[in-house]
């Protein structure tokens, strides 16, 4: 049963490490930076990258998403290079939408696997307890 929450665990550090990634990227998303200046360059979206274990469960970790940029016209803006263009977030709003509800999803079915986990460990102390 050990490892039963273990794996249990290990989801719902998945479910954290998926919640965090869209968290960032929506607080993100209108985050616009310059260009050609690699200090104030734009913001990187996040994803999560998961692999399963040996022992079960899974391993999640959070890593750039890998999409550039989206070069947007905006001449005022203080990072707007001589063209009027600046960078802005690769951040689709629907897909972080739907990665909080995974997140949500996960983290339900992983407290209902702790949640059986504790019964069926009870029920088998109530077996030994009648027993003795």
């Amino acid at each position: 049963m050990i490892n039963t929450i273990s794996i249990a665990l290990s989801g719902l550090n998945a479910a954290t490490n998926k919640l965090n990634a869209s968290a960032s990227n929506i607080a993100n998303v209108s985050t616009k930076g310059s260009l050609e200046q690699s200090d104030s360059a734009p913001y990187d979206a996040l994803t999560t990258v998961q692999t399963s274990r040996e022992t079960g469960g899974v391993k999640s970790e959070v890593i750039s998403a890998g999409r550039p940029f989206v070069p947007t016209y905006d001449p005022d803006s203080p990072f707007a290079n001589s063209e009027g263009i600046i960078g802005a977030p690769n951040v689709d709003l629907a897909e972080e939408a739907v990665n909080l509800n995974l997140a949500e999803i996960t983290y339900k079915a992983n407290i209902a696997t702790l949640k059986s986990t504790d019964d069926m460990t009870e029920e088998l102390l109530n077996i030994f307890d009648e027993d003795a």
